[in-house]
């Protein structure tokens, strides 16, 4: 078994013979900018609060829609403390887009129609990736007639397992303040 596959490793013994918290394998994936030092500010965090890392998969020639490169990090720590690494990830200004296996397990795609390009798209995107909820994971645009006339941007989230809806309410919500319109997926319709 490898580390993505998140084996326990059971409780350990300290210097004293006594039992420590039982550790486990996690998984993080990140969004960084392409600036020296991201990386090593993304990794503070986890070792400060006790992270052990075991493995970085750092995937430079991948761009993701906004711009950013992905990093997968595996780290063992402590199960209590891990909350904490992804907490601690976030108040340095980590992008964090997925952390365990709990999080970002459901998908949904919205429609942005408005002046996306002149009203800023990526403070759009991050103010919708701000909430906790959910994670843009894709984005196409269109913009057949310029920056100048109304264009169109599918928006494909991941949202953390029975939050959709709190993050379609961030989409409308920035929607709103912007002047977009948006086209929301249909919920209870069988395919």
């Amino acid at each position: 078994m490898n580390a993505r596959d998140g084996p326990e490793a059971g409780p350990q013994a300290d210097t004293d013979g006594g039992q420590v918290a039982s550790t486990s394998t996690h998984t993080v994936r990140l969004e960084l900018a392409d600036e020296p030092g991201e990386l090593l500010r993304a990794l503070s965090p986890i070792a400060d609060n006790g992270g052990n890392l075991l493995s970085i998969y750092h995937e430079r020639g991948n761009i993701t829609p906004r711009g950013r490169i992905p990093v997968e990090i595996d780290l063992e720590a402590p199960d209590d403390r891990f909350e904490g690494i992804v907490d601690a990830l976030r108040d340095a200004g980590v992008n964090v887009i997925q952390a365990g296996t709990e999080r970002y397990s459901e998908e949904l795609t919205v429609v942005l129609v408005g002046h996306l390009i002149d009203t800023d798209l990526s403070d759009t995107l991050r103010r919708i990736e701000d909430c906790e909820a959910s994670s843009v994971a894709d984005v196409s645009l269109s913009a057949p007639e310029g920056t100048e006339r109304a264009s169109s941007a599918r928006v494909r989230l991941a949202a953390r397992a029975g939050e959709t809806e709190r993050a379609l309410e961030t989409v409308r919500e920035v929607a709103d303040e912007k002047g977009f319109d948006v086209v929301e997926p249909l919920v209870g319709v069988e395919p």
